[in-house]
């Protein structure tokens, strides 16, 4: 089992009315999607989650909510991807190889933006609280 972690990181929208959503370009897949990665050993999905979203975002963030899990095959190995809301405290991003784009997006437009269906789900599940 390949086991990940990631967030869907949001902030309050400059405009003082609702959230905005951070989503991640990786060019080896061309795809958008959360900040998420795969554990290093000793280290927690909650932990794993805090430090991909720093390393893909630039973003110091605060884990709130659980959100649904996510379990797909990867070239024939089953893939865990635990998901938690985070507010973003605050940071700069910083294109690279693996995420060289970044944008912040309502969410209804970052929804669209997604590129797999799994992704819009747990978006989705963002909690009731989190204000909109």
């Amino acid at each position: 089992m390949i086991r990940a972690a990631g967030c869907v990181l949001w902030r309050p929208a400059p405009s003082g009315r609702g959230i905005e959503i951070a989503l991640i370009h990786r060019p080896k897949y061309d795809d958008w999607s959360h900040p998420k990665g795969k554990l290093k050993p000793g280290e927690t999905a909650r932990e794993c989650a805090v430090r991909e979203v720093l390393e893909e975002t630039g973003q110091a963030c605060e884990p709130g909510d659980r959100l649904p899990t996510v379990r797909y095959v990867v070239k024939g190995r089953p893939k865990e991807v635990r998901y938690w809301s985070a507010r973003a405290l605050g940071g700069t991003f910083t294109p690279g190889r693996e995420v060289d784009r970044l944008v912040w997006l309502p969410p209804a437009a970052a929804r669209a933006r997604l590129t797999r269906a799994q992704d819009r789900e747990v978006l989705d599940a963002l909690p009731a609280a989190t204000p909109r």
